[in-house]
């Protein structure tokens, strides 16, 4: 098989790996046949140095015309950076993935340290723990979290940790600090972390069991970017009124934001049923 080099997001070459895409195909509910079929026809197409953004694009179109719902699973991750510029969508939606488990939550907290005040993009808590969540958005692809960002936020969670904190009425300390991000981590921020201690780095990929994908993937809250039938200023209303979920987009929803149109109000509500 011949070996053909491809330009990832952050500038660097690989070699182009089929199963790498076969499992992501795989991974957003396409079957088999049609997973082979779309990796062939990719393989056989593919030239030296195709950024991989464009190897997504095609696959992307490709899935779509054989199986609308899986193509909006798979669009999962440019869906996440499509809920940009601003990073509060995605903590919103960082929010209720921990609302999901079970957790109680805010958003954009300040919290007394002990010897500062610190702004905490999201925090959960049920009867026996206190997590807290800094959240790295990136709405550019090859954008990673570095060791700059474990640093900086490792010393805010030090300053945190071991203070009395009183969310839902119960006094507690904090269990766990979390650096969450939508996209990747350098090899020196995780090597970082896991000297450090006292902080958990959670990426799009990132760890193998339990990374952003998988959260997201089990709770089955998908973004409202995920879907194909609304344009990007119709994303924008909605979510200015506060719709960061698929489960959130209702007929009175898009009313409320001037989608009157009943043949599209259709098309946008059957796409939710079959995603959501």
């Amino acid at each position: 098989m011949q070996h053909i080099e491809v330009i990832k997001n952050d500038g660097t070459v690989e070699v182009f790996d089929p199963m790498k895409l076969e499992k992501s195909l795989r991974r957003s509910g396409a079957d088999k046949q049609i997973s082979e079929e779309i990796v062939d026809r990719i393989q056989n197409s593919l030239k030296p140095h195709t950024k991989t953004k464009e190897i997504y694009q095609n696959a992307f179109q490709m899935l779509r015309e054989k199986s609308h719902t899986a193509a909006m699973r798979y669009s999962l991750k440019k869906a996440i950076m499509d809920l940009g510029p601003t990073g509060f969508p995605f903590e919103n939606l960082l929010a209720a993935l921990f609302e999901r488990q079970g957790y109680k939550t805010k958003v954009g907290e300040i919290v007394q340290g002990k010897c500062a005040a610190h702004e905490v993009d999201v925090i959960a808590w049920n009867d026996t723990e206190l997590i807290m969540v800094e959240a790295k958005f990136h709405n550019m692809l090859g954008t990673k979290s570095d060791l700059k960002d474990a640093l900086y936020v490792k010393a805010r969670f030090d300053d945190i940790r071991g203070q009395e904190y009183s969310f839902g009425g119960k006094k507690q300390t904090l269990t766990e600090g979390w650096l969450l991000t939508n996209t990747k981590f350098s090899y020196t921020a995780i090597e970082y972390a896991q000297c450090g201690g006292h902080m958990r780095l959670v990426g799009w990929s990132y760890p193998e069991k339990g990374n952003l994908q998988d959260m997201i993937e089990g709770a089955s809250l998908h973004p409202i970017t995920c879907l194909t039938t609304l344009n990007r200023s119709e994303e924008k209303l909605l979510m200015d009124k506060g719709h960061i979920l698929c489960q959130a987009v209702t007929e009175q929803a898009l009313i409320n934001v001037g989608i009157r149109n009943k043949q599209k109000v259709g098309r946008i509500l059957n796409e939710v049923k079959r995603l959501c």
